[in-house]
């Protein structure tokens, strides 16, 4: 039998477009600059969704070959090996195997190598090689080796491996031509193996392709074979998924492996140890190694950073200076972007005649939408320092330092990164979990990531503090801190809540922290600013879509039913105050015409507009809700943007807006909003959105799940609707009880 088990890829013309020319499936470890390879080639040609029934997110995008041709681009989760320890790493090797039939199998490989840690790197280069198909070895870094001192020569290693080999440095823009050139080569073939494994392995692989070959017509590689040959060594459901898509004679299987164990061969430690005899025969002359001078220095940075002292300081400090930022530089853009909308408003108001369908559009539509998007500035600048950080490696070195903190309550150093992007959204928090290999660790980090302040609650936060802290000096100070106070306190409950599982619901041992630190680079501000776009579009969909569908929701269920359409009723709305407004309405009806005129002037009164208001279907709500949230400070309006931030919590800032008529005063949206904030008042004539009261509500909102959509994702990672109602009650719960001490503690304490 020959070394090596290739087959000539076949991609269905059925499930690829027939404008693209070639499939490239962009593989390589962690950390080795595949994303930023792919976000250079396809720019903002790509779109992001999840892998179906996985919440595994996927990366598609295209670019152009020298001949004009289309060529597609998938970027798979990063991953160490195709022997899968996490289920990212599960779905790079069933795309590149074809075992996902939504996803075509690709017609090559770019497998993405870091020049600066060939060892570890190559040994998934030779699995992807053996899968058969015509790859491409990309050495990224290349400008960060040599600065160390390093000598890598491509021209060595594309002889070695018999693959075209591609050095990069995306940075300096450099290669990029050579890969271009590269990926557009029309006749690139598979390769054979250039190294022969045990005579026992090569024998079970052989009997396992006769098998296949004879009985099921099926032409293999020797990825799938070895994949089959260690098909006891999953788990039931990856087993099941397996079984289902490759067919597997578990008799032969099992014989095999007993045969091994008999003879007492390792036959898993063998494949490996061939694997990196190799490696490091072909690094003998490919590899020369300087002096590391980069990496002394970089040695001496990580003693500072990763200290247990001044690294928590020096982190804190990067916090603080991420948090004053979001609120110095992020007013101005925000001013433009609410001076737009206050224009727009005034033109759609000036065009249109007085009625429903004005008030629709102005006061709903606009009002809504554009008190949520005036904190897309905030937003993409907390991702551009989350970016920076990231692109340059000082990502890891948090990871590293919160480990010490994080393996005493139960929490693994891998759930850094899930953490971390919980402060943009749980769902891709949650989804990130993926990694963490101990499943233990991972159903403790689902549990609490929605603790994380996520970007939507940025915009409840800065309308908040700004009407608790009002223009002044040091008002950008007091600001940054109390909003750096709010994530802080989220953080915080995640460590307690994580002891509090370790503890008393998920006990066992918890795993040591085994994870690489990259090397320092300066961040690629292409890859930054993409990030931002990408987050930036995300943001501008969900405004376009849900908080537009909910803004004309809430629209209308404040707005009927209209007072002269309920007068004549004889039965009460359910309220305590039904009486009153049932006759407060009768004797209205004579004064308000029955147009949309009747409407525009009624807003002109207050004490009319609360009428209306309370009268509506949403001011019902409200009433019916009040009794419930009146200990924590809220009144029904309140209660009315509580309900609708469910579906997502920036949709409280447009509730407000709504509820509050804002745009009709002829100021700027936002200070219109606030100004109507700060006039609010109970039925007994005290102010609503008190310090104390702003306060509590703000403190709600930290504890509080960050939106339903969170909850699917949790019942399809865990499996257990169990444990998704679990986190429900315990986050609402919890959430309840502290905007109750806050706010009852506060007014022990004579505050207001």
């Amino acid at each position: 039998m020959s070394s090596a088990l290739t087959a000539t890829p076949t991609t269905s013309s059925s499930s690829k477009s027939s404008s693209v020319w070639l499939t490239y499936a962009v593989v390589g470890n962690p950390n080795s600059g595949k994303t930023t390879l792919f976000n250079t080639l396809t720019g903002l040609r790509q779109k992001v969704a999840n892998y179906p029934g996985v919440t595994v997110e996927k990366k598609v995008g295209w670019c152009y070959s020298q001949h004009g041709k289309r060529i597609q681009l998938i970027d798979l989760p990063g991953a160490y090996s195709l022997s899968p320890r996490s289920r990212d790493e599960s779905i790079a090797r069933d795309v590149l195997l074809g075992l996902r039939p939504e996803t075509p199998k690709p017609d090559r490989v770019i497998c993405v190598v870091d020049a600066c840690d060939l060892r570890r790197n190559l040994y998934m280069a030779l699995q992807v090689i053996e899968l058969g198909l015509p790859t491409i070895v990309v050495l990224t870094m290349m400008d960060l080796a040599e600065a160390s001192g390093h000598q890598v020569s491509a021209t060595k290693l594309e002889k070695a491996l018999g693959v075209p080999v591609v050095a990069c440095a995306l940075r300096e823009g450099r290669g990029l031509v050579d890969l271009k050139l590269a990926i557009s080569v029309a006749d690139l073939k598979p390769v054979s193996r250039r190294w022969a494994y045990d005579s026992k392995v090569e024998q079970a692989v052989a009997d396992i392709h006769e098998k296949l070959e004879t009985d099921w017509g099926y032409t293999h590689s020797w990825a799938e074979a070895e994949t089959l040959l260690q098909l006891t060594d999953y788990g039931k459901e990856e087993i099941a998924h397996l079984e289902a898509k490759l067919p597997v004679d578990t008799a032969m299987l099992t014989e095999w492996q007993q045969k091994f164990q008999r003879e007492g061969f390792d036959w898993r430690r063998s494949i490996v140890d061939t694997r990196y005899e190799f490696i490091s025969k072909v690094l003998d002359d490919v590899l020369r190694l300087g002096e590391g001078k980069g990496k002394l220095v970089s040695d001496k940075i990580d003693g500072i950073l990763t200290h247990p002292v001044l690294g928590l300081l020096f982190m804190g400090a990067a916090m603080a200076l991420v948090f004053y930022t979001i609120f110095s530089l992020a007013s101005y853009p925000m001013d433009l972007i609410d001076s737009g909308f206050k224009i727009l408003s005034d033109w759609v108001g000036n065009i249109l005649p007085d009625g429903d369908f004005k008030s629709l559009l102005t006061d709903g539509v606009i009002a809504g939408v554009g008190g949520v998007v005036i904190f897309l500035p905030q937003i993409l600048l907390l991702f551009f320092f989350i970016a920076i950080m990231e692109e340059s490696g000082y990502l890891a070195r948090m990871a590293l330092l919160l480990d010490r903190v994080m393996s005493k309550v139960g929490l693994h150093g891998r759930s850094f990164l899930p953490l971390l992007s919980g402060y943009a959204c749980a769902i891709p928090g949650i989804m990130a979990t993926r990694t963490i290999e101990n499943e233990r660790s991972r159903l403790i980090t689902i549990l609490v990531t929605p603790w994380m302040s996520c970007s939507a609650r940025l915009p409840v936060y800065s309308l908040l503090i700004a009407a608790m802290i009002p223009d002044g000096p040091f008002s950008s100070v007091k600001k940054a801190g109390l909003m750096m106070a709010m994530y802080l306190l989220g953080t915080s409950f995640v460590f307690l809540f994580a002891w509090i599982f370790k503890t008393v619901l998920v006990k066992g041992e918890q795993p040591a922290l085994v994870m690489e630190l990259p090397a320092y680079r300066a961040p690629m501000f292409r890859a930054v600013l993409g990030l931002m776009w990408e987050r930036a579009v995300l943001f501008l969909k969900k405004a376009g879509t849900v908080i537009l569908a909910i803004s004309i929701v809430l629209w209308f269920l404040t707005t009927y039913p209209k007072k002269e359409e309920v007068a004549g009723e004889v039965t009460a709305p359910a309220t305590s105050e039904s009486t009153v407004q049932n006759e407060t309405a009768t004797a209205n009806v004579e004064t308000v015409e029955k147009t949309g005129a009747g409407v525009e002037k009624e807003k002109e009164d207050p004490s009319k507009a609360r009428e209306a208001l309370a009268y509506s279907y949403a001011g019902r709500m409200g009433k019916w809700l009040e009794p419930a949230i009146a200990p924590l400070g809220f009144d029904w309006k309140i209660g009315i943007g509580v309900v609708t931030s469910f579906a997502a919590r920036e949709v409280f800032v447009g509730t407000m807006s709504i509820i509050h008529n804002v745009g009709d005063d002829g100021e700027d949206n936002q200070q219109s909003l606030l100004n109507a904030l700060h006039s609010d008042t109970r039925e007994d004539g005290t102010p609503v959105f008190t310090v104390l009261t702003c306060l509590s509500l703000m403190v709600y909102y930290v504890f509080a799940l960050q939106c339903l959509s969170t909850l699917p994702v949790i019942w399809r990672e865990t499996n257990s609707l169990r444990w998704t109602l679990f986190t429900l009650g315990y986050m609402t719960g919890v959430a309840y009880v502290m905007s109750f001490l806050v706010y009852q503690g506060g007014k022990l304490l004579g505050f207001s």
